[in-house]
C-alpha cells in the first residue's frame, strides 16, 4: 500500500507540531550559545551554559527518538485511551447506582418500618413493620417475573411489553435508552427498590386493621394495575408522559412525585375511606406508642432519600450533585415550615411535626430535585411543609377520614404540590429537559396537572377495584376482637415487647 493512502490529518497535525517545536528548540540552542560570552561578562557563564545544554539535549531527543512520535500519531493508542476513559466512567457510575440501590432499599427497611412502627399502637407494632418487611420480598418476586417488563419495556403509551419477562435480555449490557454508561441488570435493581417502597406507603392509611393475607393480595394487584401502568407512562419507553422519550404529554418527573406519592398517596386516601375507622377512632385517643422508633426511622428516610432523587441521575453526574442538594434543601425548610405552623396552631412544635414536616419536603421535591436549583427548592420545602401540615390538621378533620398515619396527606397531598411546583421553577441551567412557568414555559405546567390528573384517577379508580376483588374474596378487615386485642398477636402470634416481672 502506498505511504500516502496510509497518511491522516492526525499525522499531518502531529507532523506540523513536530516541525515547529523542533524550530523553536533550534533558534533557542542557537540563541543560547550566542548568549554566553556576553552572559560570562555579566556573571552568567553556569546559568546559561546550563539552559543551553538542556536545549540541546531535548533537541537530540526530539531527532533521535521517532518511537515517540509514531506512538503519539497512532490511532489504536487514542482508541485504546478513549475506551479506559469510558470504562472508569462506566465503573464510577455503576458503583454510585448500586449504592443508591442499597440507599432506596434502607428507605423501607428500615427506615418506613420504623417510622411507621413507632406510630401506631405497640400491639400493632410488628404487624406494621412487617408490612413493610413483606413487600420487600413479595414486590421483588413479582418484579422479576413480570413487574420490570410491565414497567420498562417497549409497549404502548399506557403499559410496556412483555419482551422482559422473567428478566430476558436484562444483563450487563447497558439499554441505552435508560441509562447508557450502567447494566441494565443495574437500572433494573435500582426501580426494583422503587417498586417497593410505594406500595409499602399505603400501608399506613389502613394501619390496624386489615388483615395480613388481605394486604398481600392487594398489594401484588396494585403493583399490577396501578404502579406499573404509571411508570409506565412517565418513565418507560413510548409512555405517554414520558418527558424523555418524546411523551405525548412531556411531564417533568424525575425520580417519582407523581408516579411513587401521588399514587400511593391517594391509593391510601381510597383504601382509608373504603375500610372505614378503626375502632374507637376519633374519641379514643390512639397516640404514637414510641415517637423514638418513628424518629429514627425519619433520619432513616432522609438518608436513603439522597439515593432516590439523587440517584435517579442515574450517573455520578453534576446532576446528581444538583438534586442531592435541592433535596437536602427542601427537607431542612419543610421542617421548619411544619414546626412553624404547628408552633402557631398548637403552641409549640413537637418532634413528631417536625419528623413529619422532612419527610413532606422530601416527598415535594422528588419530581423537581432535578430540574430546580437550591433557592428554589428551599421554596418548594417551605410550601410543601405548610400545606401538608394543613392537609393533617384541618382537611382530614374536616372529612373524618381515618388515614392512620396520614399517607395521604404527607404523600399524597405533597406529590401533588411538588409536581404543580415543578411545572413553575424548573430550569433548564438545571436540566436542558424542561423548564417551568417562571423561565416562560406556561405549557408545562399544563403538563403537570395532566400528570397529576392522570395519576389520581388512576389510583382511585385502580384501587377500589381491587379492594372490591380482595374484599369480595378472602375479606380486607380483620374481626373486631382481633382488632381490639391488636394484630401483633391474632396475625402473627408474637408481641413486639415483653417485659416479664423480675422475681420478688
Amino acid at each position: 500500500m502506498s505511504p500516502i493512502k496510509t497518511f491522516d490529518f492526525h499525522s499531518v497535525r502531529l507532523l506540523i507540531y513536530k516541525q515547529v517545536i523542533l524550530r523553536f528548540l533550534c533558534r533557542e540552542r542557537d540563541r543560547c550559545w550566542r548568549l554566553v560570552p556576553v552572559q560570562e561578562q555579566l556573571g552568567g557563564r553556569q546559568k546559561m551554559r546550563r539552559r543551553g545544554t538542556v536545549v540541546s539535549l531535548l533537541l537530540g531527543v526530539l531527532l533521535y527518538s521517532p518511537a515517540i512520535w509514531a506512538q503519539a500519531a497512532s490511532p489504536d493508542r487514542i482508541a485504546k485511551l478513549e475506551q479506559q476513559v469510558a470504562a472508569a466512567q462506566g465503573s464510577a457510575d455503576n458503583a454510585w447506582m448500586l449504592v443508591s440501590s442499597a440507599l432506596v432499599l434502607l428507605m423501607t427497611g428500615p427506615g418506613l418500618a420504623l417510622f411507621y412502627g413507632g406510630l401506631v399502637r405497640k400491639k400493632n407494632v410488628l404487624a406494621t413493620m412487617m408490612q413493610s418487611f413483606a413487600m420487600m420480598a413479595i414486590v421483588t418476586v413479582l418484579w422479576g417475573i413480570i413487574g420490570y417488563t410491565l414497567c420498562f419495556g417497549s409497549g404502548s403509551g399506557f403499559m410496556g411489553g412483555l419482551e422482559h419477562v422473567f428478566l430476558k435480555g436484562v444483563g450487563a449490557a447497558p439499554d441505552p435508552d435508560y441509562a447508557g454508561t450502567i447494566p441494565q441488570q443495574t437500572f433494573m435493581v435500582y426501580q426494583l427498590m422503587f417498586a417497593i417502597i410505594t406500595p409499602a406507603l399505603i400501608t399506613g392509611a389502613f394501619a390496624e386493621r386489615m388483615k395480613f393475607s388481605a394486604m398481600a393480595v392487594f398489594m401484588v394487584l396494585w403493583s399490577v394495575i396501578v404502579y406499573a401502568p404509571m411508570a409506565h407512562m412517565v418513565w418507560g419507553k413510548g409512555g405517554l408522559l414520558n418527558a424523555a422519550l418524546g411523551g405525548r404529554i412531556p411531564t417533568l418527573d424525575f425520580a417519582g412525585g407523581t408516579v411513587v406519592h401521588v399514587t400511593s398517596g391517594v391509593s391510601a386516601l381510597v383504601c382509608a375511606r373504603y375500610l372505614g375507622k378503626r375502632i374507637g377512632y376519633p374519641h379514643e385517643p390512639m397516640p404514637p406508642h414510641s415517637v423514638v422508633l418513628s424518629f429514627i426511622g425519619a433520619c432513616l428516610l432522609w438518608v436513603g432519600w439522597f439515593g432516590f432523587n439523587a440517584g435517579s441521575a442515574l450517573a455520578a453526574s453534576s446532576l446528581a450533585t444538583s438534586a442531592f442538594v435541592a433535596t437536602h434543601f427542601a427537607a431542612a425548610a419543610a421542617a421548619l415550615s411544619w414546626a412553624a405552623a404547628e408552633w402557631i396552631h398548637n403552641g409549640k412544635p413537637s418532634v413528631l411535626g417536625g419528623i413529619s414536616g422532612a419527610v413532606a419536603g422530601l416527598v415535594a421535591i422528588t419530581p423537581a430535585a432535578g430540574f430546580v436549583t437550591p433557592m428554589a427548592a428551599l421554596l418548594i420545602g417551605f410550601i410543601a411543609g405548610a400545606f401538608c401540615f394543613f392537609m393533617v390538621a384541618k382537611v382530614k378533620a374536616r372529612f373524618g377520614y381515618d388515614d392512620s398515619l396520614d399517607a395521604f396527606g404527607v404523600h399524597g397531598a405533597g406529590g401533588t404540590i411538588g409536581a404543580l411546583l415543578t411545572g413553575l421553577f424548573a430550569v433548564r441551567a438545571v436540566n436542558p429537559l424542561g423548564s417551568g412557568l417562571f423561565e416562560g414555559n406556561a405549557r408545562q405546567l399544563f403538563n403537570q396537572a395532566v400528570g397529576v390528573l392522570i395519576a389520581w384517577v388512576l389510583a382511585i379508580v385502580g384501587t377500589l377495584i381491587i379492594l372490591k376483588i380482595v374484599d369480595a374474596t378472602i375479606g380486607l378487615r380483620v374481626p373486631e376482637e382481633h382488632e381490639i386485642k391488636g394484630l401483633d398477636l391474632t396475625q402473627h402470634g408474637e408481641e413486639g415487647y415483653s417485659w416479664e416481672a423480675s422475681a420478688v
